[in-house]
Order: C-alpha cells, then sequence, then structure tokens
C-alpha cells in the first residue's frame, strides 16, 4: 500500500513550525545558557530552517502548478515570504515587522495551492504531464 504525502499540509506545518519557533525560541533559549548550551541568534540554525521550508514549499508548489492548476499567485506568495524571510535575517532591527508577512505569505501560498488544487478537479490541460511525480 503507497501512501501519499500533502505537501501542501507539510509546507503549512513547516511554516506552522517556523512562527513557533520564531515566538517561542526566544523565551526557551533564555534558559540554556544555565546548562551550557548557547544557540541564540544562530544564524546556520536560522538559514537551515529558510532552507527547508523554501525547498519543501519549492517542492509542494511545483507539484500543484505543474500537474494540477499551472496558476502563479501560489508561487508569487511564496516567493514574497520567502524574501521576507531573507531580508529578516540581513535587516536585524526589523524582525519582528519582516517576519509577521514573510509566515503569513508562505502559509497563504500553502492554503491557496491547495485549494486551487482541490478545486481544480483534475480537469487537465493538454500540458499535464501525470507520468513524473
Amino acid at each position: 500500500m503507497r501512501s501519499k504525502i500533502n505537501w501542501d499540509a507539510l509546507g503549512i506545518s513547516a511554516s506552522v513550525i517556523c512562527a513557533v519557533h520564531c515566538a517561542v525560541l526566544p523565551l526557551f533559549m533564555a534558559s540554556l545558557p544555565l546548562f551550557g548550551i548557547n544557540i541564540i541568534e544562530n544564524v546556520a540554525f536560522e538559514l537551515a530552517m529558510i532552507a527547508l521550508a523554501f525547498v519543501i514549499g519549492v517542492y509542494s508548489l511545483r507539484h500543484g502548478y505543474k500537474f494540477h492548476h499551472h496558476r502563479k499567485l501560489p508561487l508569487l506568495l511564496f516567493a514574497a515570504g520567502i524574501l521576507f524571510l531573507t531580508l529578516k535575517q540581513v535587516y536585524l532591527q526589523y524582525h519582528a515587522l519582516l517576519l509577521v508577512p514573510a509566515v503569513i505569505l508562505i502559509i497563504s501560498a500553502h492554503i491557496v495551492n491547495y485549494r486551487y488544487c482541490r478545486g481544480h478537479n483534475h480537469a487537465h490541460a493538454d500540458d499535464c504531464d501525470h507520468d513524473h511525480y
């Protein structure tokens, strides 16, 4: 029996986890130096989280675009969200101001993609290629 992964649900989950990470991490991390652990403002960890969100998002949205709905709105929302995530790493003084729209845009991209995929009901154009998942 073969199970399918719902990449939009995974993308939404990764985005929510990222939001929780950004909201709760400062509280949790403040206690880590008591145990000799210091990963507050760890650039590598932040970049890894952004990379994870990017990889899952690109795969999910590419699949929906290519095999189901052929609409660019989810891709544009996602690109804007990733841009805001990247900018928050560059402009650290605006971290919170850039994080909120980033999370909203990325989650919105996955929700819109999911709705487009479900609403399209497999009524595909001639350019659809279902042999390659």
